[in-house]
């Protein structure tokens, strides 16, 4: 009986802790995703005070349950899952605290006034599916170890400032069934492997890189040439040369004629001019 007792005993005991540390971590959350979230929203302003309950004491516990209390966020399992902060009038820059929220599969802060780069440290979101950073103010490249996040389905970048070339890495991201980088400043030639999929079918439409002057390559049109190739201005260059040749040797050759002539017409009246013996 008492060795039971004791068993029981130990049972109850550790069975509290258990429920102790679970009621504690629940309470407290996860500080990744706190720090997460007080840095994108410090990095970010809000003119129209539509995160007037992103405060301090919901950053602590942003997950009590399934869902937050904080605007645009979604849990699961006690993690920040989902952030959508679409069409708020945000500005300021992307925190690269954002990292910080590892279980992250979606997030979309599109429709807002936000600028600045992208932050490289996203690339350490390695659950993200979902990337909408469209119609904002970003600028600066894409970076290639975006292709590091290998479950992303979508990435929507439209509408922004952004210059550089496009990745070829992004095209091994084999999840990926959406891709837009219309109206930006980007430059280069389009990846083939985001041009195309096997059998020579588009990958993705010309709507995906519309809007970029100079980007070039399948599905949108080659290379527009503006003003005369290094070729042409080589062969203009030549031909010029052989024309100058071609009149310079005319030239002489007239000159010399003439100065023949001249020479048959002076030796010829020296002749009259000799008195006959």
């Amino acid at each position: 009986m008492p060795a039971n007792h004791h068993r029981f005993s130990y049972r109850f005991i550790l069975l509290f802790l258990l429920t102790f540390e679970t009621a504690r971590r629940s309470a407290s959350g996860d500080p990744n995703d706190e720090a997460c979230l007080a840095n994108l929203h410090q990095s970010l302003e809000d003119p129209a005070n539509n995160l007037h309950n992103w405060t301090k004491p919901f950053f602590s516990n942003p997950c009590p349950g399934f869902d937050s209390y904080l605007h645009g966020v979604t849990c699961n399992n006690g993690r920040v899952y989902k952030l959508s902060l679409t069409n708020l009038s945000l500005r300021g820059s992307i925190s690269p605290f954002l990292s910080n929220c590892t279980n992250l599969q979606s997030l979309d802060l599109s429709s807002n006034q936000i600028s600045g780069e992208i932050p490289p440290a996203i690339q350490s979101l390695s659950n993200l599916a979902v990337l909408n950073l469209s119609s904002n103010r970003l600028s600066g490249e894409i970076s290639p170890q975006l292709a590091r996040c290998s479950f992303l389905n979508v990435i929507d970048l439209h509408g922004n400032g952004l210059s550089g070339v496009i990745p070829q890495q992004l095209g091994t991201l084999a999840r990926l069934s959406a891709f837009d980088v219309s109206n930006n400043k980007l430059s280069g030639q389009i990846p083939a492997n985001l041009g195309t999929r096997n059998g020579n079918s588009p990958r993705f439409n010309s709507s995906s890189f519309a809007g970029n002057g100079k980007l070039y390559g399948y599905p949108l049109g080659e290379m527009k040439s503006k003003g005369l190739s290094v070729m042409a201005i080589v062969g203009i260059g030549l031909g010029s040369g052989v024309a100058s040749l071609v009149v310079s040797f005319t030239g002489v050759c007239i000159w010399l004629k003439v100065t023949e002539k001249k020479m048959e017409e002076e030796e010829g009246k020296i002749s009259h001019s000799m008195p006959d013996y």
